[in-house]
């Protein structure tokens, strides 16, 4: 008979690999059959350090990803993107998402963006490939106080119907239609507060990246200026940890106070990672206002944080 009692207590031991993010976790062997008290001390490291790898999880397949996933939180998947036989591990390679080459928190474009991602390394490349994360905490934590109260003010349009051709000016036609037909089959817009208050440290971290369009109630030259200023302090070195993948690898990272940035310079060679998601909530500004679904009017099914038949005023269903 199979013992369905959860895995004993494992010793875990962090590692840390930058100044203001990133460690190396050990001691855990990750699946759906962890004990409670390993949970919480993961989410804990996350938590602390933002990004957290662990080397070696060769076991994990879909199945055991998922399963550990559903140990952090409620699974979500894509707003646009199709599942693969009703997975929730969606599939990042060469042409799906692997060459972003740009600084983005997944999936700002929806109200209830996603609390925690969890990157498995399948195929890597013999060189290249590697993944960069910023800590938007410690971004906010340095601006100027001038600069901080004006942040605190801001908020900003994200979508996903964003300039997929500028961004990546190499791509082939076939990728700019995939990119039109998949990821933009729904055009989402939410106005989310600049500064969001983290419900889980208090923190305030900073709500930028790709998918923000445009500051609400400015200009574009002046809206793209402000990003810039605001974006060039979440890019700053010091800000940063840069990931060598390997086979076997997993990446734990909050979504709510970090961006990353997939470096395409691998060539044409492979690359292919899994990606689960766990739902997050509504961010809060400081002022104590939410984020407000702008676009569409309604969705398909309730997911981040939007209810079937939403309106545009504002009004937003819980996850």
């Amino acid at each position: 008979m199979t013992s369905t009692a959860p895995a004993p207590t494992a010793t875990l031991t962090a590692e840390k690999i930058g100044g203001r993010l990133g460690a190396v976790i050990s001691g855990v062997r990750l699946g759906g059959d962890l004990d409670a008290a390993t949970v919480a001390a993961v989410r804990a490291a996350v938590l602390e350090h933002k990004v957290v790898f662990f080397r070696d999880q060769h076991h994990l397949d879909a199945e055991g990803h998922e399963a550990f996933g559903r140990l952090l939180g409620e699974l979500v998947a894509h707003p646009t993107v199709p599942s693969i036989d009703g997975r929730y591990a969606l599939g990042i390679d060469n042409d799906h998402g692997g060459r972003a080459n740009q600084w983005h928190t997944d999936v700002t474009f929806v109200p209830a963006y996603p609390a925690f991602s969890i990157l498995r390394a399948e195929v890597i490349p013999p060189y290249g490939g590697n993944t960069l994360w910023s800590n938007t905490a410690a971004a906010y934590a340095e601006l100027p106080e001038s600069l901080r109260v004006l942040a605190d003010s801001l908020r900003g349009v994200h979508t996903n119907d964003y300039d997929y051709a500028a961004a990546r000016p190499d791509a082939p036609s076939a990728a700019l239609e995939q990119h039109r037909k998949v990821f933009t089959s729904i055009t989402f817009r939410t106005e989310h507060p600049v500064v969001r208050v983290h419900p889980e440290t208090g923190e305030r971290t900073l709500i930028l990246g790709n998918f923000l369009q445009k500051l609400t109630g400015f200009n574009g030259p002046d809206s793209r200026a402000l990003i810039g200023v605001l974006q060039s302090h979440v890019e700053r070195p010091e800000n940063t940890v840069r990931w060598q993948w390997r086979v076997g690898d997993v990446a734990i990272w909050d979504n709510r106070a970090t961006q990353h940035y997939g470096v395409d310079d691998s060539d044409d060679h492979e690359r292919t990672l899994r990606r689960v998601t766990i739902d997050g909530d509504v961010p809060v500004g400081v002022d104590g206002r939410r984020s407000v679904l702008l676009a569409p009017e309604s969705v398909p099914e309730p997911a981040y944080g939007i209810a079937s038949g939403a309106s545009t005023d504002g009004a937003l269903a819980e996850a």
